[in-house]
C-alpha cells in the first residue's frame, strides 16, 4: 500500500512525549484514514479508532462514552500509552466543547491517552478549534494527491494526472470516461456537497450552491464576475449571496474565488475572481470530453494546465498559510501570485496556446517580487513544476 509522506509527520508526532492533540485535516477522499491507520499499525502503541460519520450529529456524548471505554481500557490493561482516533468529528455538534473537557480531565487525572482527531471541513474544524482548544493542538493539513504520488502508486502520466487529478478512489476507472465522472459525481462531489457544505454551514438556497460549484467547476482557471455567473443560474439569487458560497466551497477546498493581486485589501475583496478548483478531477468531471479528444485543442488543453497549476498553488498555500492571487490590469497579467510571509513569486502558465504577453515583466517593474518565472514553454518544464517543493520558491 502506497505510503504518502505526511506518513512521517504524523507517526513522529505520536511518538512524542504527550503534549498536544493532534488533528489532521484535509478534503474527502485523500487517504486521512487509511494514513492514520498505516501509522497505528507501525506503531507497538494500542490504538483504538471510532468514527464519527454514523452518528446523529446531535449526540456528542459519544465522544465523552468512546473516551471513557478507551479510559478505562488503559486502567484495566494498565497500559503506559495509548492512541485515541476520532474521524470525522466535525460531524459532531459543539464537539470541539465535549473534547476540550476530556482532554482537560486526562490531563487533570494524567491518563496517559494520546488523541488523534481527523476531519474533512475545514470550515467547521476551524470553527471548533479556534472557540475551544486554542493552545491545545497541532494542525497537520493533509493536501490533494500530487503528479509524483499518483505515478508512483498508479503509474499517472503527466497528462493524466493533469485531466484526472488527484483522488486516489477514482484512479481505477479513467479508462472508462462515463464511470469515472459518475464515481467523482456520486461519490466525491455529492457527500463533500451534502455533508461539508450544506450541513455545516448556513446555506439558505442549497440548489442555488450546486448548481453555483457544477458551474464553477466548468469556468476552473478563467476570470469571470459574478453577476455574469448569476445570470446562467437557475435559480434565484444575488452577487452577495454567490459571493459567500464560493468563500464556503474554498473553506471545503472544492472550489475558489482568486482575488485580484493589490496592496489594498478593498481592492483585492472587489475584483472580478479567477475560478479554481482545488484538484482538476473536479473540472474534468463537468467540463471534460476526454483526454485525446481536449488535449487535441490546444487552447482547450491550456485550460487544464492553468487549473492543474492553479491547484497545486492552492495546494501549497493551504499548508504553508500562504494566498494566491492573479494579476491584471488592461492588457497586462500573470497567470498566478503567490504572497507566503511576506514574499511574493509571480507565475506566468504558458502552454503554447498564447505567446507571452508583458504581464509578468510589467509586474515585476511595479511590485518587484521575490521571484518571477515562466511555467511551461521557454520556463521551467511542467514535469519539473509539479515536482517542486514549492517552499524554495521563497528562500
Amino acid at each position: 500500500m502506497y505510503i504518502r509522506p505526511y506518513y512521517t509527520v504524523v507517526r513522529e508526532r505520536l511518538l512524542e512525549p504527550k503534549n498536544k492533540m493532534q488533528v489532521i485535516a484535509g478534503p474527502r477522499q485523500v487517504g486521512k484514514s487509511t494514513l492514520v491507520e498505516q501509522v497505528c499499525r507501525s506503531l507497538e502503541l494500542p490504538s483504538f479508532i471510532f468514527n464519527a460519520d454514523a452518528i446523529p450529529a446531535d449526540d456528542n456524548d459519544w465522544i465523552r462514552r468512546v473516551w471513557e471505554s478507551v479510559r478505562i481500557q488503559v486502567r484495566n490493561q494498565s497500559l503506559s500509552e495509548a492512541i485515541l482516533v476520532i474521524d470525522e468529528i466535525q460531524k459532531l455538534k459543539q464537539w470541539s466543547e465535549v473534547v476540550k473537557r476530556e482532554w482537560d480531565a486526562d490531563i487533570r487525572n494524567k491518563v496517559p491517552i494520546k488523541v488523534l482527531l481527523l476531519g474533512s471541513s475545514r470550515l467547521l474544524l476551524r470553527k471548533g478549534l479556534t472557540e475551544s482548544l486554542a493552545g491545545r493542538y497541532e494542525l497537520i493539513r493533509m493536501g490533494h494527491w500530487s503528479y509524483p504520488e499518483m505515478r508512483d502508486a498508479f503509474g499517472f502520466t503527466l497528462e493524466q494526472w493533469i485531466y484526472f487529478g488527484g483522488y486516489p478512489g477514482a484512479a481505477d476507472y479513467i479508462a472508462d470516461m462515463r464511470r469515472w465522472k459518475k464515481y467523482i459525481k456520486d461519490s466525491l462531489v455529492a457527500p463533500a456537497i451534502e455533508k461539508d457544505v450544506i450541513m455545516t454551514a448556513n446555506i439558505y438556497k442549497p440548489a442555488l450552491m450546486k448548481q453555483l460549484f457544477e458551474l464553477g467547476c466548468s469556468y476552473s482557471s478563467e476570470q469571470i464576475s459574478l453577476t455574469k455567473l448569476l445570470g446562467q443560474l437557475q435559480d434565484a439569487g444575488n452577487v452577495t449571496t454567490l459571493s459567500s458560497y464560493l468563500e464556503v466551497l474554498g473553506q471545503c477546498n472544492l472550489l475558489t474565488g482568486l482575488h485580484k493581486y493589490a496592496f489594498d485589501e478593498a481592492r483585492k475583496r472587489q475584483s472580478i475572481p479567477k475560478i479554481l478548483t482545488y484538484n482538476n478531477a473536479l473540472m474534468t468531471a463537468y467540463r471534460g470530453k476526454g483526454l485525446e479528444r481536449d488535449m487535441a485543442d490546444p487552447m482547450v488543453w491550456g485550460r487544464w494546465i492553468e487549473s492543474a497549476v492553479g491547484a497545486y498553488l492552492l495546494d501549497f498555500a493551504e499548508e504553508q498559510d500562504a494566498h494566491v492571487y492573479y494579476w491584471r490590469d488592461r492588457n497586462d497579467e500573470v497567470d498566478f501570485i503567490v504572497e507566503c510571509q511576506g514574499d511574493v513569486v509571480a507565475i506566468e502558465v504558458k502552454s503554447g496556446r498564447r505567446g507571452m504577453n508583458s504581464g509578468l515583466p510589467e509586474f515585476v517593474r511595479r511590485y518587484h517580487p521575490h521571484r518571477s518565472f515562466v511555467a511551461g514553454t521557454d520556463g521551467i518544464p511542467f514535469e519539473t513544476f509539479f515536482q517542486m517543493d514549492l517552499t524554495t520558491l521563497f528562500e
